[in-house]
Protein backbone atom coordinates (compact mmCIF):
# COMPACT_ATOMS: atom_id res chain seq x y z
CA UNK A 1 0.00 0.00 0.00
CA UNK A 2 1.61 3.20 -0.98
CA UNK A 3 1.73 6.19 1.33
CA UNK A 4 -0.97 8.98 0.91
CA UNK A 5 0.29 12.12 -1.15
CA UNK A 6 0.07 15.28 1.60
CA UNK A 7 -1.26 18.50 0.99
CA UNK A 8 -0.25 21.70 3.51
CA UNK A 9 -2.86 23.81 3.85
CA UNK A 10 -2.36 27.11 5.76
CA UNK A 11 -4.87 29.85 6.97
CA UNK A 12 -4.96 31.49 10.38
CA UNK A 13 -8.64 31.21 10.66
CA UNK A 14 -10.12 27.80 11.33
CA UNK A 15 -13.57 27.95 9.61
CA UNK A 16 -11.34 29.03 6.81
CA UNK A 17 -8.81 25.29 6.82
CA UNK A 18 -12.14 23.33 7.94
CA UNK A 19 -13.66 24.83 3.98
CA UNK A 20 -10.57 24.04 2.55
CA UNK A 21 -10.58 20.64 4.22
CA UNK A 22 -14.04 19.36 2.95
CA UNK A 23 -13.22 20.77 -0.25
CA UNK A 24 -10.16 18.57 -1.03
CA UNK A 25 -11.09 15.56 0.96
CA UNK A 26 -10.11 12.57 -0.96
CA UNK A 27 -9.05 8.77 -0.47
CA UNK A 28 -5.08 8.55 -0.79
CA UNK A 29 -4.59 12.24 0.12
CA UNK A 30 -4.05 13.68 3.56
CA UNK A 31 -4.23 17.51 4.74
CA UNK A 32 -2.51 18.81 7.16
CA UNK A 33 -3.53 22.23 8.54
CA UNK A 34 -1.32 24.97 10.15
CA UNK A 35 -2.09 28.14 11.29
CA UNK A 36 0.90 30.49 11.15
CA UNK A 37 3.89 30.76 9.08
CA UNK A 38 6.04 29.27 11.95
CA UNK A 39 3.84 26.37 12.59
CA UNK A 40 3.79 25.29 8.50
CA UNK A 41 7.32 25.59 8.33
CA UNK A 42 7.78 23.00 11.43
CA UNK A 43 5.02 20.63 9.55
CA UNK A 44 7.71 20.99 6.38
CA UNK A 45 10.56 20.02 8.46
CA UNK A 46 9.15 16.70 9.69
CA UNK A 47 7.09 16.09 5.83
CA UNK A 48 7.35 16.08 2.33
CA UNK A 49 4.39 17.93 0.54
CA UNK A 50 3.33 17.86 -2.93
CA UNK A 51 0.98 21.25 -2.67
CA UNK A 52 1.10 24.54 -0.09
CA UNK A 53 -2.07 26.32 -0.61
CA UNK A 54 -1.16 29.33 1.56
CA UNK A 55 -3.46 32.38 2.72
CA UNK A 56 -1.82 35.73 1.72
CA UNK A 57 -2.95 37.55 4.31
CA UNK A 58 -2.29 36.32 8.01
CA UNK A 59 -0.78 38.28 10.90
CA UNK A 60 2.25 37.71 11.42
CA UNK A 61 4.07 36.21 8.82
CA UNK A 62 1.87 36.37 5.92
CA UNK A 63 1.92 34.09 2.96
CA UNK A 64 4.30 35.94 0.82
CA UNK A 65 7.15 36.04 3.54
CA UNK A 66 6.20 32.42 4.22
CA UNK A 67 6.70 31.53 0.36
CA UNK A 68 10.02 33.63 0.51
CA UNK A 69 11.38 31.35 3.98
CA UNK A 70 10.09 28.13 1.58
CA UNK A 71 12.05 28.89 -1.16
CA UNK A 72 15.10 29.89 1.12
CA UNK A 73 14.87 26.26 2.28
CA UNK A 74 16.26 22.82 0.24
CA UNK A 75 14.01 20.87 1.92
CA UNK A 76 10.85 23.07 0.95
CA UNK A 77 12.03 24.95 -2.11
CA UNK A 78 10.42 22.37 -4.39
CA UNK A 79 6.78 22.62 -3.09
CA UNK A 80 4.54 24.05 -5.25
CA UNK A 81 2.48 27.47 -3.97
CA UNK A 82 -0.69 28.75 -4.49
CA UNK A 83 -1.83 31.65 -2.65
CA UNK A 84 -5.75 32.39 -1.07
CA UNK A 85 -6.58 35.75 -1.10
CA UNK A 86 -9.54 37.79 -0.28
CA UNK A 87 -7.40 41.05 -1.64
CA UNK A 88 -7.56 42.93 -4.66
CA UNK A 89 -5.89 40.83 -7.43
CA UNK A 90 -3.77 43.82 -8.56
CA UNK A 91 -0.44 43.23 -10.78
CA UNK A 92 1.70 44.65 -8.15
CA UNK A 93 0.66 41.85 -5.83
CA UNK A 94 0.55 39.29 -8.09
CA UNK A 95 4.05 40.07 -8.94
CA UNK A 96 5.33 39.90 -5.71
CA UNK A 97 3.39 36.64 -5.07
CA UNK A 98 4.92 34.99 -8.09
CA UNK A 99 8.66 36.50 -7.57
CA UNK A 100 8.04 35.02 -3.53
CA UNK A 101 7.78 31.74 -5.83
CA UNK A 102 3.68 30.90 -6.16
CA UNK A 103 2.33 28.84 -9.05
CA UNK A 104 -1.24 29.95 -8.83
CA UNK A 105 -3.46 32.24 -7.09
CA UNK A 106 -7.34 31.68 -6.49
CA UNK A 107 -9.32 34.80 -5.55
CA UNK A 108 -11.91 33.90 -2.36
CA UNK A 109 -14.51 33.21 -2.19
CA UNK A 110 -13.05 29.94 -3.23
CA UNK A 111 -14.89 28.25 -6.08
CA UNK A 112 -14.79 24.51 -5.36
CA UNK A 113 -14.41 23.11 -8.70
CA UNK A 114 -11.60 25.62 -9.57
CA UNK A 115 -9.82 24.84 -6.16
CA UNK A 116 -10.06 20.88 -7.08
CA UNK A 117 -9.32 21.22 -11.02
CA UNK A 118 -5.91 23.12 -9.67
CA UNK A 119 -4.84 21.05 -6.69
CA UNK A 120 -5.80 17.55 -8.95
CA UNK A 121 -3.03 18.91 -11.28
CA UNK A 122 -0.27 19.05 -8.85
CA UNK A 123 -1.73 15.83 -7.64
CA UNK A 124 -1.02 14.67 -10.27
CA UNK A 125 2.03 16.25 -11.26
CA UNK A 126 3.35 14.52 -7.69
CA UNK A 127 2.39 11.46 -8.58
CA UNK A 128 4.21 11.41 -11.90
CA UNK A 129 7.13 12.56 -10.48
CA UNK A 130 7.44 10.12 -7.82
CA UNK A 131 6.97 7.13 -10.12
CA UNK A 132 10.04 9.00 -11.87
CA UNK A 133 12.01 9.00 -9.00
CA UNK A 134 11.03 5.14 -8.62
CA UNK A 135 12.02 4.31 -12.04
CA UNK A 136 15.20 6.67 -11.82
CA UNK A 137 16.14 4.59 -8.68
CA UNK A 138 15.03 1.33 -10.08
CA UNK A 139 17.40 2.01 -12.93
CA UNK A 140 20.40 2.92 -11.01
CA UNK A 141 20.10 -0.18 -8.77
CA UNK A 142 19.78 -2.60 -12.19
CA UNK A 143 22.48 -0.94 -13.21
CA UNK A 144 24.80 -1.35 -10.17
CA UNK A 145 23.64 -5.22 -10.34
CA UNK A 146 24.68 -5.55 -13.96
CA UNK A 147 28.17 -3.79 -13.23
CA UNK A 148 28.45 -6.37 -10.90
CA UNK A 149 27.48 -9.15 -12.91
CA UNK A 150 29.87 -7.88 -15.61
CA UNK A 151 32.79 -7.75 -13.00
CA UNK A 152 32.03 -11.21 -11.68
CA UNK A 153 31.65 -12.63 -15.58
CA UNK A 154 35.30 -11.43 -16.48
CA UNK A 155 36.33 -12.71 -12.77
CA UNK A 156 34.68 -15.96 -13.57
CA UNK A 157 36.69 -16.01 -17.23
CA UNK A 158 39.85 -14.96 -15.79
CA UNK A 159 39.57 -17.89 -13.35
CA UNK A 160 38.29 -20.20 -15.89
CA UNK A 161 41.43 -20.07 -17.72
CA UNK A 162 43.58 -20.53 -15.47
CA UNK A 163 41.68 -23.42 -13.95
CA UNK A 164 41.90 -24.96 -17.89
CA UNK A 165 45.35 -23.68 -18.54
CA UNK A 166 47.31 -25.39 -15.89
CA UNK A 167 45.64 -29.16 -17.08
CA UNK A 168 46.30 -27.94 -20.45
CA UNK A 169 49.96 -27.63 -19.40
CA UNK A 170 50.44 -30.95 -17.78
CA UNK A 171 48.97 -32.85 -21.41
CA UNK A 172 51.14 -30.86 -22.85
CA UNK A 173 54.75 -31.36 -21.12
CA UNK A 174 52.82 -35.12 -20.91
CA UNK A 175 52.39 -35.63 -24.35
CA UNK A 176 55.58 -34.48 -25.20
CA UNK A 177 57.81 -37.00 -22.56
CA UNK A 178 55.26 -40.08 -23.96
CA UNK A 179 56.16 -39.38 -27.83
CA UNK A 180 60.19 -39.32 -26.84
CA UNK A 181 59.51 -42.05 -24.97
CA UNK A 182 60.99 -43.75 -21.81
CA UNK A 183 63.97 -41.18 -21.32
CA UNK A 184 64.60 -42.45 -17.75
CA UNK A 185 61.71 -40.56 -15.93
CA UNK A 186 58.82 -42.50 -14.59
CA UNK A 187 56.27 -42.87 -17.28
CA UNK A 188 53.60 -44.52 -15.11
CA UNK A 189 53.78 -41.12 -12.69
CA UNK A 190 53.00 -39.24 -15.75
CA UNK A 191 49.99 -40.69 -16.62
CA UNK A 192 48.75 -40.64 -13.30
CA UNK A 193 49.74 -36.72 -13.26
CA UNK A 194 47.92 -36.57 -16.64
CA UNK A 195 44.73 -38.82 -15.05
CA UNK A 196 44.58 -36.59 -11.99
CA UNK A 197 44.31 -33.63 -14.21
CA UNK A 198 41.78 -34.72 -16.83
CA UNK A 199 39.81 -35.65 -13.82
CA UNK A 200 39.57 -32.14 -12.29
CA UNK A 201 38.87 -30.43 -15.77
CA UNK A 202 36.11 -33.30 -15.84
CA UNK A 203 34.49 -32.49 -12.57
CA UNK A 204 34.94 -28.68 -13.50
CA UNK A 205 33.07 -29.21 -16.76
CA UNK A 206 30.48 -31.47 -14.89
CA UNK A 207 29.59 -28.81 -11.88
CA UNK A 208 29.19 -26.21 -14.80
CA UNK A 209 26.36 -28.58 -16.48
CA UNK A 210 24.75 -29.74 -13.34
CA UNK A 211 24.86 -25.77 -12.20
CA UNK A 212 23.00 -24.71 -15.62
CA UNK A 213 20.57 -28.09 -15.39
CA UNK A 214 19.34 -26.85 -12.18
CA UNK A 215 18.92 -23.38 -13.23
CA UNK A 216 17.02 -24.53 -15.72
CA UNK A 217 14.91 -27.05 -13.79
CA UNK A 218 16.16 -30.19 -15.74
CA UNK A 219 18.19 -31.58 -13.12
CA UNK A 220 16.70 -34.93 -12.16
CA UNK A 221 16.82 -36.83 -9.01
CA UNK A 222 16.85 -40.39 -9.01
CA UNK A 223 15.92 -40.42 -5.03
CA UNK A 224 15.88 -43.84 -3.43
CA UNK A 225 16.05 -45.07 0.65
CA UNK A 226 19.96 -45.54 1.18
CA UNK A 227 21.46 -46.24 4.25
CA UNK A 228 23.94 -43.53 5.57
CA UNK A 229 26.37 -46.23 5.96
CA UNK A 230 26.31 -46.51 2.35
CA UNK A 231 26.88 -43.56 0.75
CA UNK A 232 28.38 -41.59 3.51
CA UNK A 233 32.06 -44.08 3.39
CA UNK A 234 31.50 -43.54 -0.92
CA UNK A 235 31.74 -39.35 -0.08
CA UNK A 236 34.89 -39.61 1.80
CA UNK A 237 36.46 -41.60 -0.24
CA UNK A 238 35.80 -39.66 -3.57
CA UNK A 239 37.88 -36.83 -0.97
CA UNK A 240 40.30 -39.14 0.03
CA UNK A 241 43.01 -38.17 -2.65
CA UNK A 242 42.57 -34.29 -1.17
CA UNK A 243 42.94 -35.60 2.25
CA UNK A 244 46.09 -37.68 1.60
CA UNK A 245 47.77 -35.09 -0.54
CA UNK A 246 47.99 -32.60 1.96
CA UNK A 247 48.75 -35.38 4.89
CA UNK A 248 45.49 -34.49 6.87
CA UNK A 249 43.84 -36.20 9.59
CA UNK A 250 40.16 -37.12 9.04
CA UNK A 251 37.58 -38.39 11.92
CA UNK A 252 34.22 -39.50 11.42
CA UNK A 253 31.85 -40.02 14.14
CA UNK A 254 28.67 -41.59 13.34
CA UNK A 255 25.63 -43.16 15.83
CA UNK A 256 25.43 -46.43 16.58
CA UNK A 257 21.91 -46.90 14.77
CA UNK A 258 20.98 -46.64 11.14
CA UNK A 259 20.32 -43.70 9.27
CA UNK A 260 17.99 -44.12 6.55
CA UNK A 261 17.42 -40.91 4.03
CA UNK A 262 15.23 -41.05 0.67
CA UNK A 263 18.16 -39.25 -2.03
CA UNK A 264 19.85 -39.70 -4.76
CA UNK A 265 22.96 -41.17 -4.07
CA UNK A 266 25.31 -40.01 -6.40
CA UNK A 267 24.07 -36.06 -5.41
CA UNK A 268 24.69 -36.81 -1.94
CA UNK A 269 28.35 -38.25 -2.17
CA UNK A 270 28.90 -35.94 -4.66
CA UNK A 271 27.18 -33.04 -1.95
CA UNK A 272 29.64 -34.61 0.95
CA UNK A 273 32.41 -34.55 -0.94
CA UNK A 274 32.48 -31.50 -2.59
CA UNK A 275 32.31 -29.50 1.10
CA UNK A 276 35.17 -32.71 2.53
CA UNK A 277 37.25 -31.65 -0.19
CA UNK A 278 37.02 -28.12 0.04
CA UNK A 279 38.04 -28.53 4.01
CA UNK A 280 40.94 -30.58 2.57
CA UNK A 281 42.30 -27.80 0.01
CA UNK A 282 41.51 -24.73 2.03
CA UNK A 283 43.12 -26.34 5.54
CA UNK A 284 47.01 -26.25 5.54
CA UNK A 285 48.86 -29.25 5.51
CA UNK A 286 48.91 -31.71 8.46
CA UNK A 287 44.98 -30.14 9.22
CA UNK A 288 42.53 -31.63 11.09
CA UNK A 289 38.93 -32.40 9.26
CA UNK A 290 36.38 -34.42 11.25
CA UNK A 291 32.70 -35.41 10.01
CA UNK A 292 30.44 -35.84 12.74
CA UNK A 293 26.77 -37.59 11.74
CA UNK A 294 24.09 -36.79 14.64
CA UNK A 295 19.85 -36.52 14.34
CA UNK A 296 17.41 -34.14 15.26
CA UNK A 297 13.60 -33.29 14.28
CA UNK A 298 13.40 -35.83 11.49
CA UNK A 299 16.75 -34.78 9.94
CA UNK A 300 19.93 -36.35 9.92
CA UNK A 301 22.67 -33.41 10.76
CA UNK A 302 26.07 -34.15 9.17
CA UNK A 303 28.73 -31.81 10.01
CA UNK A 304 32.00 -31.01 8.64
CA UNK A 305 34.83 -29.17 10.61
CA UNK A 306 38.17 -28.24 9.77
CA UNK A 307 40.97 -26.22 10.99
CA UNK A 308 41.72 -24.72 8.19
CA UNK A 309 42.01 -20.80 7.04
CA UNK A 310 38.40 -20.20 7.68
CA UNK A 311 36.03 -17.81 6.38
CA UNK A 312 36.17 -13.92 7.29
CA UNK A 313 32.90 -12.36 9.14
CA UNK A 314 32.35 -9.94 5.72
CA UNK A 315 32.23 -12.59 3.28
CA UNK A 316 30.38 -15.11 5.20
CA UNK A 317 27.21 -14.13 3.60
CA UNK A 318 28.38 -14.45 -0.18
CA UNK A 319 29.41 -18.32 0.38
CA UNK A 320 26.61 -19.78 -1.48
CA UNK A 321 26.81 -17.25 -4.00
CA UNK A 322 27.55 -18.31 -7.66
CA UNK A 323 31.60 -17.41 -8.63
CA UNK A 324 32.14 -15.92 -5.17
CA UNK A 325 35.59 -16.92 -3.64
CA UNK A 326 36.64 -16.17 0.20
CA UNK A 327 39.96 -14.51 1.01
CA UNK A 328 40.40 -14.90 4.24
CA UNK A 329 41.77 -11.50 4.94
CA UNK A 330 45.30 -13.83 6.06
CA UNK A 331 46.60 -13.20 2.48
CA UNK A 332 45.17 -16.36 1.22
CA UNK A 333 42.45 -16.53 -1.23
CA UNK A 334 40.04 -19.55 -2.87
CA UNK A 335 41.17 -21.36 -5.92
CA UNK A 336 38.92 -22.71 -8.29
CA UNK A 337 35.46 -20.65 -9.47
CA UNK A 338 33.58 -20.42 -6.83
CA UNK A 339 30.90 -22.70 -7.83
CA UNK A 340 31.30 -25.82 -5.51
CA UNK A 341 29.47 -24.39 -2.49
CA UNK A 342 26.76 -22.89 -4.70
CA UNK A 343 25.77 -26.06 -6.53
CA UNK A 344 26.08 -27.80 -3.05
CA UNK A 345 23.22 -25.53 -1.90
CA UNK A 346 20.94 -25.74 -4.69
CA UNK A 347 21.45 -30.14 -4.62
CA UNK A 348 21.18 -30.09 -0.30
CA UNK A 349 17.50 -27.74 -0.76
CA UNK A 350 16.38 -30.40 -4.03
CA UNK A 351 16.27 -32.72 -1.54
CA UNK A 352 14.40 -31.14 1.02
CA UNK A 353 17.47 -30.31 3.15
CA UNK A 354 19.76 -27.35 4.13
CA UNK A 355 23.04 -26.09 4.37
CA UNK A 356 24.52 -23.31 6.37
CA UNK A 357 27.83 -22.07 7.63
CA UNK A 358 27.33 -23.15 11.30
CA UNK A 359 30.64 -21.25 12.30
CA UNK A 360 34.21 -20.14 10.97
CA UNK A 361 36.98 -17.52 11.69
CA UNK A 362 39.95 -16.81 9.85
CA UNK A 363 43.08 -18.71 10.69
CA UNK A 364 40.70 -20.95 12.96
CA UNK A 365 39.24 -23.05 10.42
CA UNK A 366 35.16 -23.60 9.56
CA UNK A 367 32.27 -25.73 10.56
CA UNK A 368 29.39 -26.29 7.48
CA UNK A 369 26.48 -28.22 8.48
CA UNK A 370 24.04 -30.60 6.16
CA UNK A 371 20.23 -31.39 6.93
CA UNK A 372 18.72 -33.76 5.25
CA UNK A 373 15.37 -35.22 6.02
CA UNK A 374 15.05 -38.72 7.46
CA UNK A 375 12.95 -41.33 4.80
CA UNK A 376 9.35 -41.35 4.97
Amino acid sequence: MTDPVKFLLVDDLEENLLALEALLASEGLDLHKAQSGEEALELMLANEYALALLDVQMPGMDGFELAEFMRANERSRHIPIIFLTAGSGNAVRRFRGYEAGAVDFIQKPIEADVLRSKANVFLDLYLQRQQIIAQRDELASLTVALQAADQQKNRFLAVLAHELRNPLAVFSSGLNILDRGNSGRDLSQVRLSMRQNLNHVTRLVDDLLDINRIERGKILLRKQKVGLDEVLPAALELAEPAIVAANHRLTVETPDDAITLEVDPARFIQIISNIVGNAARYTPEGGDIGVKVSKADGFAIIEISDNGIGIPPGQQAQIFNMFEQSDNGLGVVGEGLGIGLALVKQLVELHGGEIVLQKSLPGEGSTFEVRLPFAD
